[in-house]
């Protein structure tokens, strides 16, 4: 049975109904790369990256009760493997979070992880668990089908190595969809012990065999005990919210603007330069870096009201300062009043943004 606790709040994983995308909608071109590209807290991870390359997309192709799924398709092949190559799904999980736990100690308890996954054809995958505060790893893998089902993991407790009580990294858990032989020339490693990553994903087909290649996952849940319960649906406002804690995006096609958003509001403290304070809607994981369009002619101020000229930018907005619950934006341009209030604004260009990351 499903661990003593309460009903609600026993998912410990973010937006696993891939409800929330804040960077976009869809991806191209991926495969070179790590990084976040779509929906909220689930990154691509490679290594010696192959020549495959792939689509990345938040589908609204999903089993019955969802309304999105995680979508990969493959869109170049590379049948050669490079022995250090891998492809990832990856989602990370603070320490803070996992206390309840218990790893590291005698009572350390078995926990389940389960989603939701189709392809294309039948192909077999892993899940494999890295814990980066003690360097010990477990894997398992799982078959996909090219029809929706749910698949459900149960890895041992762990009695080696605690999990630091932080905001930090301390669980990462990884869908390997290719892999080399670093990773996959030893015996899978199906119960904890110090890192190999020989034995992360032996066994695994490989996404990049066929342009035909898809990949789709949901419903992703991670609980204490040794079954899996029924999915725990929430609200895209309560996703939304936990997404926040760690990438914050003002701006952008996504938010239904007409190409002349409001950004922000500040002042200009000389004629060359505009500052402008953020408070997050909620506190933030760290205090994060700022990360805007790439061209300052997507930025406008609105001038005030008996300036003789219109401010205009001449380069990116950088970070003045941060802390988890603000961010200061500071604009060089021409044009400002000195000592004025003014409006930070998109010039005329819907996709233009601002955003705050404080990712694990």
């Amino acid at each position: 049975a499903y661990d003593a606790g309460a009903l609600s709040n026993r998912n410990l994983i973010i937006n696993g109904a891939m409800q929330v995308a804040q960077r976009s909608t869809s991806s191209t071109g991926l495969g070179a790369n790590s990084g976040y590209f779509v929906t909220d807290r689930y990154a691509i991870s490679v290594a010696s990256a192959s020549a495959g390359r792939f689509t990345m997309s938040q589908s609204n192709d999903a089993p019955e009760g969802f309304g999105y799924s995680l979508k990969l398709d493959c869109t170049t092949a590379d049948t050669s493997i490079a022995s250090g190559e891998r492809l990832m799904v990856r989602h990370k999980i603070e320490g803070q979070n996992l206390q309840q736990l218990k790893k590291g100690t005698s009572n350390a308890k078995s926990f389940t992880i389960s989603f939701y996954v189709k392809g294309n054809a039948s192909a077999t995958y892993s899940l494999s668990l890295y814990d980066s505060d003690n360097g010990r790893s477990i894997s398992k893998t799982f078959a996909v089908t090219s029809s929706w089902n749910r698949i459900s993991l149960t890895f041992a407790g762990d009695t080696t190595g605690a999990f630091n009580n932080d905001a930090n990294s301390s669980l990462v858990l990884d869908w390997f969809l290719n892999a080399g032989s670093d990773y996959t020339s030893g015996t899978l490693g199906t119960s904890w012990a110090t890192n190999n990553n020989a034995t992360r994903a032996s066994g695994i087909s490989s996404f990049f065999s066929s342009t035909d290649n898809n990949f789709f996952i949901t419903g992703i849940q991670m609980e204490v005990g040794d079954t899996a319960t029924p999915f725990e649906h929430r609200s895209y406002g309560d996703d939304l919210a936990k997404c926040q804690r760690y990438y914050y995006k003002i701006g952008g096609a996504g938010q239904g603007g007409g190409g002349f958003d409001y950004l922000a509001h500040g002042f200009a403290d000389t004629t060359t330069r505009a500052i402008h304070i953020i408070h997050f809607p909620q506190n933030m994981r760290a205090a994060p870096t700022l990360v805007s369009s790439q061209s300052a002619s997507n930025f406008y101020w609105r001038a005030p009201i008996g300036n003789p000229t219109s401010p205009s930018a001449t380069s990116l907005p950088t970070l003045g300062g941060s802390s988890t619950i603000w961010g200061r934006v500071d604009c060089n341009g021409t044009g400002f009043s000195a000592g004025t209030g003014c409006f930070f604004e998109q010039n005329n260009s819907v996709n233009t943004f601002i955003a705050f990351n404080a990712e694990l």
